[in-house]
């Protein structure tokens, strides 16, 4: 016949809690100090902890929904062979939203890189990286050169394509509040109106094409020891 469970008072909350004998005798000596709640409580605290400790050693860069793998650029180059070989690629990432951020753009001609620039801030958002990506890439051009443009932040292609403008005629200000980032928006916009043959498009985030990721790669230079 199995002997009755002994009686203790959590240490934590106070409350009483019995141990089976069996459990007991397995541990001589053993004086259990917490009651099962209390003890599990603990452990998903530490859970917890553990889990922020690993996400601070490794930053996920966002952007949106998404996916960054934080690739060199010559495993880039390795990897992916799709989308346009021609124009001006550009990218913004940032580890969170406000946090550190970069930027990238690279010029391609021919299915090669013939410039790029990139860069990082301490403290940014990811839209004003994109938003910095996209002057690079006009600075890289000539004011005569014939070329496209691409940006994966339909926000920066609709803001420079569509609402820039009248922006600048109602005094660089929106009807419904002021306009974000302005002074980068003017920038990036006054690039674009000197360089009347390069057209700004919009192409999709990490769907295998080559100078995009390349771009991305760019941008998250700042998290790794090689670009």
């Amino acid at each position: 016949m199995s002997e009755q469970p002994t009686s203790f008072t959590c240490a934590k909350c106070g409350k009483s809690f019995t141990m089976k004998a069996e459990t007991l005798a397995k541990y001589p000596g053993w004086v259990p100090a917490k009651c099962w709640q209390c003890n599990q409580s603990g452990k998903r605290v530490t859970n917890a902890a553990s889990r922020h400790q690993r996400m601070a050693r490794s930053p996920k860069v966002r952007r949106g929904s998404s996916k960054e793998q934080n690739l060199t650029t010559a495993q880039v180059l390795e990897r992916y062979d799709a989308g346009p070989h021609e124009g001006v690629f550009t990218d913004g990432a940032c580890t969170g939203n406000p946090g550190p951020g970069g930027w990238g753009a690279v010029w391609v001609k021919d299915g090669e890189a013939i410039d790029q620039r990139h860069g990082h801030d301490s403290a940014t958002t990811n839209n004003r990286m994109e938003l910095t990506a996209l002057i690079a890439a006009y600075e890289l051009l000539p004011r005569d050169e014939e070329a496209t443009i691409w940006s994966d932040s339909n926000l920066c292609v609709k803001t420079i394509n569509e609402w820039a403008h009248g922006w600048k005629r109602m005094g660089w200000k929106r009807k419904k509040g002021p306009v974000q980032n302005v002074e980068l928006v003017k920038k990036a916009y006054h690039l674009s109106l000197a360089r009347p043959l390069a057209r700004l498009r919009w192409i999709k985030a990490h769907n295998g094409s080559r100078w995009n990721e390349y771009a991305d790669s760019l941008a998250t230079a700042f998290l790794r020891d090689e670009v």
